[in-house]
């Protein structure tokens, strides 16, 4: 995947070059397409340190720090899951950051959501951060982009919009 029209990748890197911050990336249905948009812009490593695709739930669980019992009662597809992900991903990587995506890319529902319910969070300094719930149309490939472009747009919200405000949506509410 490249950065394409509408990509708020640039624009999301620009910000934190210019802030001195960095961001990693916790993926889950979209399998390192957040952190390939992000490291297809050139001068991205220097705001870029890393990402984990978690796909299986233990890898959440065991490596990303998302709470078990958690997982156990609501499934992979959750607000508060993809918060800790992201919160998860960015004290793992030591990043100023942290993104998440989890959802149902389809063909079939997962835990109980249909296809196209996808959970995008942003975790960031002092607080800061949100999580979006998504409801998308289409087929895979359109569900796996769309929770690209939204996670990088959630970013980019964050770092302009609602920089130094602690956000409402940060305990998973819209």
């Amino acid at each position: 995947m490249s950065t394409g029209v509408g990509s708020r990748a640039p624009e999301a890197l620009a910000v934190l070059r210019e802030r001195e911050q960095t961001v990693a990336v916790a993926e889950s249905l979209t399998g390192g397409l957040v952190v390939a948009e992000l490291t297809a812009v050139a001068g991205a490593s220097e705001s870029v340190r890393g990402s984990v695709t978690a796909y299986a739930t233990d890898v959440k669980r065991d490596l990303l720090g998302v709470d078990g019992a958690l997982l156990a009662a609501r499934g992979a597809v959750d607000p508060e899951v993809a918060r800790q992900m992201a919160e998860g991903v960015r004290a793992l990587l030591g990043a100023d950051w942290g993104l998440a995506t989890t959802g149902v890319a389809g063909p079939a529902p997962q835990d109980g959501k249909p296809v196209g319910t996808v959970f995008v969070a942003a975790a960031g300094p002092h607080g800061a951060g949100a999580v979006r719930e998504l409801s998308l149309d289409g087929d895979r490939a359109r569900v796996r982009a769309e929770s690209v472009r939204e996670v990088l747009a959630l970013l980019l919200c964050e770092l302009t919009e609602n920089a130094g405000a602690k956000d409402t949506e940060h305990n998973g509410g819209n």
